[in-house]
């Protein structure tokens, strides 16, 4: 332990970040070159994902004249703020799904947080520096580094760095998670970290033709935006787009994650603005670098989308966070950092405002366990698989709710489901064989897509709004914001796009990678 307590203080100044280092623009990026304007033979998208921005702070930044760039952009393009997300409404899953096009049942990213039950083992990207002190330095770093991309993401899914590069078209990607593609890259691991650890150097990956993710690999090589969270901060990312720009030589497709305002909204609650303050500015910097804010427009088509919402926690720790160890503790529960053994019954792993319940050595049945679950009047719902079915039940309703994808009746999205039972589990509403989605938008497809994002015998548990799921050593958000769950209080984002009126055909997380790929069609 004492030689991990270096690697682990180094990891928490990754994940958490650190005083003021790199938040200033340096005399090169204010003295950047302006970028070339002439009229580009195929269309440039630069797509801004922008973690946990909602509509409600955003307007609100902007009519109190807090965020110029955003107002800009909006005023320049088209809104909807009903962009439904991927579920669980995680970041990982949620980029996946981006940049994919498929739900988790595809891409095989359960969460932030699950099992593994080929390894026996929990697997987590980085939910928190107490999960990451038992999981293990290795198993996260070898996450970031490695396993999401070359690993976990499903082979039988293809992404748009993929696509694109199969019609000859170049992309890059800023400091996003998720960014698989057809080029070799090597990541370089700080020498802070190897020296107190038993990580290599170096891992081998494979990503667009332009990949930047911090301190591992960069573009600009001036970039001293590193300190701060080893680089995968927003003034990292900004200063790699400049680049980008100011050097002429931006791919057809840009995708740049910026996670700040995520931080923010999780301390300071969904209502703040100080997130898309801060953020603003870093945005107002790319629009500087330009000879006028509006030759940013002429020759790139701009796309600005949040991932997902945060909802208010209670302030209360005891009201608001549904301990899940307390109330299944007559069950044997695996420990974090542990391999599953023959006396471990089940595992938790808490996703926030959603949570897996896990049966792993066949002695329980998991409906046992939703109906413990079910007592709790702060958890919505559970779900389960049963042979074809998924069933769903909730304390404040009677019955079940049973459905599976193919049948008679169809949803706004156009898509097939089987179902019977109590529809106002999900608050589903029906006519004339045509689904209506209420607090669930796309509810049927994102649940069937967390049930079979993974194998074995395990539970979906969904928490009321204002309520947390915690586990062994989960964060918590009380006062704060939170998100996770499948509620339109987590799932409904925002969207700005510039320089086309070509519309998306669905507003969802996995529609837009082909709405994008149509571009170049």
């Amino acid at each position: 332990m004492i030689r991990l307590l270096p690697c682990i203080i180094a990891i928490s100044i990754l994940l958490f970040g650190c005083a003021s280092s790199g938040q200033n623009s340096n005399e090169q990026d204010k003295k950047a070159a302006a970028i070339q304007t002439e009229s580009q033979s195929s269309p440039k998208v630069i797509l801004l994902v922008i973690d946990s921005l909602m509509d409600e702070p955003l307007k609100k930044a902007i009519q109190e004249k807090k965020a110029p760039a955003l107002a800009f952009f909006l005023k320049h393009g088209q809104y909807s703020k009903n962009v439904v997300s991927s579920y669980p409404t995680m970041s990982v899953t949620i980029d996946s799904s981006l940049i994919t096009g498929a739900y988790p049942d595809e891409t095989k990213i359960p969460g932030l947080v699950w099992f593994n039950n080929d390894k026996k083992q929990i697997i987590t990207y980085g939910n928190g520096l107490f999960e990451i002190m038992k999981i293990g330095v290795s198993q996260f770093a070898e996450s970031i580094m490695h396993q999401y991309n070359n690993v976990d993401l499903s082979p039988n899914v293809s992404t748009i760095h993929e696509d694109l590069d199969r019609i000859k078209k170049e992309s890059a990607s800023i400091n996003a998670f998720i960014y698989r593609g057809n080029y070799h890259h090597t990541l370089k691991v700080p020498k802070l970290i190897t020296k107190v650890s038993n990580l290599p150097g170096e891992y081998e990956t494979a990503g667009p033709k332009m990949l930047s993710l911090g301190t591992f690999i960069q573009q600009d090589k001036k970039n001293n935006h590193i300190v701060n969270r080893l680089g995968l901060n927003d003034a990292f990312a900004v200063q790699e787009l400049k680049y980008l720009l100011g050097k002429n030589i931006i791919p057809e497709f840009t995708i740049l994650y910026i996670s700040g305002n995520d931080f923010t909204v999780h301390r300071k609650g969904p209502k703040t603005i100080k997130g898309i303050e801060k953020l603003d500015k870093y945005l107002q910097e790319v629009l500087n670098s330009f000879p006028k804010w509006e030759d940013a427009l002429k020759n790139y088509n701009w796309v600005i989308v949040g991932d997902s919402k945060q909802s208010p926690v209670i302030e209360s720790k005891k009201e608001a966070l549904i301990d899940l160890k307390e109330i299944l503790s007559e069950y044997r529960i695996l420990k974090l950092g542990k391999p599953a053994g023959k006396e471990d019954e089940i595992v938790i792993t808490a996703n926030e405002r959603m949570a897996y319940v896990y049966e792993i050595n066949g002695s329980i049945s998991v409906k046992n366990i939703a109906e413990r679950l079910k007592k709790d009047q702060r958890i919505a719902w559970i779900a389960w698989k049963e042979k074809e079915l998924i069933h769903v039940i909730s304390g404040d309703h009677e019955g079940s709710f049973d459905f599976n994808s193919g049948g008679t009746y169809r949803d706004v999205y156009n898509q097939a489901w089987s179902i019977k039972g109590n529809t106002s589990i999900l608050d589903l509403t029906l006519k004339n064989k045509n689904i209506h989605y209420g607090d669930y938008p796309d509810g049927l497809a994102r649940l069937y897509g967390a049930m079979y994002s993974q194998e074995g015998e395990f539970l979906v548990v969904d928490a009321k709004p204002g309520y947390e799921f915690i586990g062994e050593s989960s964060p918590e958000h009380s006062g704060g914001g939170a998100h996770g769950s499948m509620h339109k209080d987590d799932s409904l984002i925002p969207i700005i796009v510039t320089g086309t009126n070509k519309s998306i055909e669905h507003l969802r997380i996995v529609d837009l990678k082909q709405w994008i790929m149509d571009f170049w069609n």
